[in-house]
């Protein structure tokens, strides 16, 4: 190939994310990116999504990846808009979800201004991501980017990076893309498939937990044909809300709580559990104990991954491969036994069910958690999507909203951040303009990532941000009492939320009264735009109902 030939190294990397489909990249580009932004902008495929900071962007990017199932792209500068990125990797690695953040750096053959803003990104990125590399050269990119993808997308999914120096991005080269293979997961062992359904035959209450890696169109489909034949019941951890219909007469309900409510009644009644797509970073429903009180119970781990010991999660047998064809195999295999029994368990969630429902009719005001949950339910179709931040809230969401299809429900059980709420739902709206999405966030996680209102505003999105104001950070507060502590360092003022939705050219409400809210979601559902609801609760009986009442009705069955 002739020197006039050779394609400049940045123009490169921008065709080897077109090769990889991308769509988007989300991010705050800085000077070190000014050649990459170059070769985007007369790019016809690819779209920069600037965002306000760059956390919001690894927020969207982490999103697109978990509904799309490709691998999200967000960009940054060196220094200060790499560490930006830190909380969105580690969204992104623990929740299971391909990203790739792009990050530019100084020359590294040559220094322009010493140190200035220099750090070792790649290492600080090394323990937050699954694969960390520095461009040292522009032949390498397209084998570079590659892996980045493959790494990203395999399972379990998660956060990748490139540092993509200034020096290198303006080399030229006559490297080409590499092609994406085409790659099926291998399928679980026969032996194990038959010891599962061995377990299966021998119990007398066998039941599903669903968990994070479940979270799979063809999973989904597949577990909802194994409850149809067999009739056990499923309950689920909250990563994995949705994955079968909530609706459905078996459904137990989802582990929201570490232990105590009804739920956990229900796992402690099952002699055989199997778990599916289990993983010990969401903080799981306890059903193992290395006490010996429970030695009658087998469980059996089902996951594209075998299962990391800890002190309470050491399956009895494991059926590693596809999840969804190992439950197919499974379905196939079983004959419904009539010694199964799932009385108790059923009484269980029938009572959450009645007690659930007594505690959303009350209609006080500020807005009672559970009444709030149940107007968002009622106000939204079975495919709209709920973005919810981090806060007390998650749990009455987790425990009291029925999801009706996979990924409705997008929280963050895993690193467990503040911030990602309206990102995530801005993402959400842009992967699915058609459908309905609201973002549910604390007062104090809506204001970590706040001025994001402006990048939804100017990208013409469709979404409602429901903000639950209780003027302090919430979750915190509850422990704190719950623990005997005294109230102390966790309350603050706000800005008044209609007038600051509308600086941002959003539209801005306040919730009045539980009819005003029924009305308000109504409303800004059917209207276009961005929209924001300043919606006041009351938390004040979190300790009772989520602990003391919960535990006593479940004893008393």
């Amino acid at each position: 190939m002739a020197e006039g030939d050779k394609r400049k190294a940045s123009d490169l990397f921008i065709e080897c994310l077109e090769e990889e489909g991308v769509e988007y990249i989300f991010g705050v580009p800085g000077e070190e990116n000014l050649d990459f932004l170059d070769s985007l902008s007369r790019s016809e495929k690819i779209k920069l999504i600037l965002t306000r900071h760059e956390q919001g962007a690894g927020f969207m990017a982490a999103t697109y990846g978990r509904h799309t199932g490709k691998t999200g792209v967000c960009l940054s500068t060196l220094g200060p808009g790499a560490t930006n990125f830190v909380t969105a990797a580690a969204y992104a690695t623990l929740g299971g979800m391909p990203m790739l953040m792009i990050t530019g750096q100084k020359p590294i053959k040559k220094s322009k201004q010493g140190r200035f803003q220099i750090l070792d990104v790649v290492s600080m990125m090394g323990p937050i991501t699954k694969y960390a590399h520095q461009m040292a050269s522009s032949d390498n990119i397209p084998s570079r980017v590659r892996e980045a993808f493959r790494i990203a997308e395999e399972e379990k999914p998660g956060a990748t990076h490139i540092e993509l120096p200034e020096d290198i991005a303006d080399e030229h080269t006559d490297s080409r893309p590499v092609r994406r293979s085409i790659v099926r997961r291998p399928t679980a062992d026969v032996k194990s498939i038959a010891q599962a359904v061995e377990a299966l035959q021998n119990a007398r209450k066998p039941l599903l937990v669903i968990g994070a890696g479940a979270n799979r169109k063809m999973t989904s489909k597949m577990l909802g044909e194994f409850v149809e034949k067999t009739g056990i019941p499923f309950l689920t951890t909250q990563l994995g809300k949705g994955v079968i219909d909530e609706r459905h007469p078996k459904f137990l309900g989802c582990a929201a709580l570490s232990a105590g409510d009804f739920v956990h009644r229900a796992i402690e009644d099952a002699d055989c559990i199997l778990n599916i797509g289990h993983d010990v970073i969401e903080k799981p429903p306890f059903f193992m104990h290395n006490d010996g009180t429970r030695d009658d119970r087998v469980v059996v781990h089902i996951s594209t991954k075998t299962a990391e010991v800890d002190p309470v999660y050491f399956p009895h047998i494991e059926v590693i491969g596809d999840i969804a064809n190992a439950m197919w195999q499974i379905k196939e295999a079983i004959v419904p036994s009539e010694k199964w029994n799932f009385d108790a368990m059923l009484g269980f969630r029938k009572a959450e069910v009645e007690h659930t429902a007594k505690l959303a009719a009350d209609e006080r005001f500020p807005i009672f958690p559970p009444h709030l949950v149940q107007q968002v339910r009622d106000a939204m179709p079975d495919d709209a999507i709920i973005c919810l931040d981090n806060g007390v809230y998650k749990i009455w969401f987790a425990r009291g909203f029925c999801a009706c299809k996979p990924n409705t429900v997008l929280l963050d059980n895993a690193l467990a951040t503040m911030g990602a709420g309206l990102p995530s739902a801005m993402a959400s709206a842009m992967v699915y303009p058609e459908r309905k999405v609201m973002a549910i966030c604390g007062d104090g996680g809506f204001m970590m990532n706040s001025q994001e209102l402006e990048t939804a505003v100017r990208l013409g999105l469709n979404l409602t941000v429901l903000i639950l104001n209780d003027n302090a950070y919430g979750m915190i507060r509850w422990k704190q009492a719950n623990m005997g502590f005294a109230d102390f360092g966790l309350t603050y003022n706000n800005p008044d939320f209609v007038k600051y939705a509308e600086s941002y050219g959003a539209r801005g409400y306040r919730v009045e009264s539980a009819q005003h809210l029924n009305e308000l979601l109504a409303h800004c559902r059917d209207t276009p735009g961005v929209h924001v609801i300043d919606c006041p609760v009351d938390y004040s009986e979190n300790d009772r109902i989520l602990n003391t009442e919960i535990k006593d009705l479940s004893r008393a069955l």
